[in-house]
């Protein structure tokens, strides 16, 4: 849809230049053609004519066959926009503070978009917390994701290669950070991919892999950065103040975060973190925690 949308884009650009053009020549026409001269009263001829029934049709009909065409052509590229092709490949697209969640059916879940090229796919998507929007410009489509509702998008991308994917809807302090891409590879690539995602991992190795593929590197850094959430750098034992108490960083604690995050606050920061129960097997997270113990 890519290439009609910029065929329709220009379209419009170049008859509203045309027109602009137009209307300014004319205005600039009659206004050196029909200025007033120095005359005197007895010399001044009055215009008695009240119409042009030519100029009338032009101006009246030649606009209206271009909104004609513009109504046309945009109705048409929407219903293709809506209406994706039977067979297409859906995947499940999840929006959150701040990070993007993309689920293929066979349970593989990433925070990037891997997709077959030249086969259409459509886009289910969702938000748990507030109203994101899913923007891939590249493909000139754009779809918001509301909380308690589902919407949907289709592309086909035709070349390989990596494309941006944005949140277009201000949706809090990590907005700027909501960033992802969609990767467009082969079939063999892709279904490699797909093999590969559903295996489970464990160890810090893991961990890591899922601190960056479940969208954490949007809230909370490695390297002692203070972000949206505290760093995850010598946490592991150390006796963190909270809004409310202390708490000493081990197993049940860092747990307790992933999947009741509002339970224990950090001190000097704002409770903005979604939940993850349901969106990690225990394994996965003792991946996480193994991960947290190596940053010190």
């Amino acid at each position: 849809m890519a290439g009609e949308t910029d065929w329709l884009y220009f379209f419009l650009y170049w008859v509203s230049v045309v027109a602009t053009i137009g209307v300014i020549a004319a205005m600039v026409y009659m206004v050196v053609r029909f200025r007033v001269k120095k005359r005197t009263s007895k010399q001044r001829v009055v215009n008695t004519s009240d119409h042009n029934t030519t100029l009338e049709i032009t101006w009246s009909v030649l606009p209206l066959f271009f909104l004609v065409a513009f109504f046309f052509y945009g109705f048409r590229d929407y219903m293709k926009l809506r209406t994706p092709p039977k067979g297409a490949m859906e995947v499940n697209v999840q929006g959150q503070k701040w990070a993007w969640s993309f689920t293929h059916k066979n349970g593989c879940s990433d925070n990037v978009l891997h997709v077959p090229v030249k086969k259409p796919v459509r886009l289910v998507i969702t938000s748990v917390d507030v109203l994101h929007s899913v923007w891939i410009p590249n493909f000139r489509t754009k779809m918001d994701a509301v909380p308690g509702r589902y919407t949907d998008l289709w592309f086909e991308a035709t070349n390989t290669g990596e494309f941006p994917l944005e949140c277009t809807e201000y949706c809090g302090e990590g907005h700027s950070n909501m960033l992802s891409k969609v990767i467009v590879e082969d079939q063999a690539s892709f279904d490699k991919y797909l093999d590969d995602c559903t295996k489970i991992e464990v160890g810090p190795e893991a961990g890591q892999k899922l601190y960056e593929k479940k969208g954490c590197t949007a809230c909370h850094s490695v390297d002692g950065t203070k972000k949206i959430g505290p760093s995850f750098k010598g946490i592991w034992g150390k006796e963190e103040t909270l809004t409310s108490g202390t708490v000493k960083v081990d197993e049940n604690y860092i747990r307790e975060s992933i999947l009741e995050p509002h339970a224990k606050v950090v001190a000097g920061f704002a409770p903005v973190m979604p939940t993850f129960a349901g969106q990690l097997k225990d394994e996965e997270i003792t991946s996480i925690i193994e991960y947290i113990k190596t940053l010190k």
